[in-house]
């Protein structure tokens, strides 16, 4: 494949072409959306269903069902070969159990294993990010880039690494939590139980916490914002505020620009902790674009170490948008499908029996 550096190349030339040309099945697990689609060797999305999540206070069982529906019913229309599935929390090692979920009731649950039995797939399960970095590498913003770390800005911030062909998942499966690097000690409290996290300085929940702030203030300048909200600070959300800086609101504007300039600071230290080629900002405020990257690409040249006597990264949009995870969950799922080749195929039955 073009672009791919010389390891990732030797890697992606072990699988046979067969292999590589397989479609499989990728769900992407979030806090209020469940999402499955069908892919092929080439990362186009060619069939998808989406559900709501369901509630955080269901039994883990619950959310298993509704993974198990879906590809179910995608499996109905399509000669599929293997699962992805790319959970919103903290992924094993061995990608098998989902060790903590903060939007779902999974504490040490063993998702591939249940998945595995009930589906008769090959099931892989991965942290969203790296899921979602390994769609960016091999299909998008990422390409040809050997060393790459992806940045996931949402309600909090997530993050990968793909360092010659691999997702850097550390020791324990629990690399790339980024948003929980302290940048402001004593600063503000993050729900992680520490205080001055970067993504409560870059991220969504950021970005509404400030200009609420404005509003509880009586703040006359944030006046134009809160009438885009309905006169209510509850009406007050990240996609109102890029929509609103977007259209040219000083305040929106200023509030998206230290949410960057925050941003910004925060790839630097990254720059100086694994030095990368490139920085792909993805996620659902990354969507104001210019607007946020152009502030962090500022702040992060005049922060990071050694600035001018180095090389320095490059930091770009993500090119997959809200299917990254889910075409990299199927992708990576993909590697394993020889498996499901080399027996002979079961049919594949809707489970009842509990566990």
């Amino acid at each position: 494949m073009l672009g791919l550096g010389p390891r990732a190349e030797r890697r992606r030339r072990a699988l046979p072409a067969s292999i590589l040309r397989l479609p499989t099945i990728g769900v992407d697990i979030g806090g209020t959306k469940v999402i499955a689609g069908v892919v092929d060797g080439e990362g186009r999305v060619i069939d998808r269903i989406r559900t709501e999540t369901p509630d955080k206070s269901k039994s883990p069982r619950v959310v298993e069902d509704v993974i198990v529906d879906l590809v179910l019913q995608l499996a109905d229309k399509h000669d599929v070969h293997a699962v992805g599935v790319g959970a919103a929390g903290w992924v094993d090692a061995d990608r098998s159990r989902v060790l903590f979920a903060p939007h779902l009731n999974w504490r040490n649950e063993p998702l591939q294993e249940a998945l595995s039995e009930r589906l008769r797939f090959p099931v892989v399960v991965e942290n969203d990010a790296n899921a979602a970095a390994w769609a960016e590498w091999r299909f998008g913003a990422g390409r040809g880039e050997d060393h790459m770390v992806m940045i996931t800005l949402g309600t909090g911030i997530g993050g990968a690494v793909v360092r010659d062909g691999y997702v850097d998942r550390g020791k324990y499966g629990l690399a790339g939590e980024f948003g929980h690097m302290q940048v402001v000690p004593g600063g503000h409290r993050c729900p992680c139980g520490n205080r001055g996290c970067w993504e409560q300085y870059s991220s969504g929940n950021a970005l509404v916490r400030e200009a609420r702030e404005l509003v509880a203030e009586e703040s006359p300048v944030v006046q134009p914002l809160l009438a885009r909200a309905g006169g209510t600070p509850s009406g007050i959300t990240g996609p109102l505020v890029t929509e609103a800086a977007r259209d040219g609101d000083p305040v929106a504007v200023e509030l998206l620009y230290e949410v960057g300039r925050w941003l910004g600071v925060g790839i630097a230290n990254l720059a100086a902790a694994l030095d990368p080629g490139r920085f792909v900002v993805g996620g659902g405020v990354s969507e104001a674009g210019d607007l946020l990257l152009g502030p962090a690409q500022d702040a992060f040249r005049r922060t990071l170490t050694g600035r001018g006597f180095r090389p320095e990264a490059t930091v770009v949009h993500a090119a997959l948008g809200n299917e990254a995870g889910l075409v990299g969950a199927a992708d990576l799922a993909r590697q394993v499908a020889r498996r499901f080749r080399t027996i002979k195929r079961h049919r594949i039955e809707r489970a009842t029996t509990p566990r």
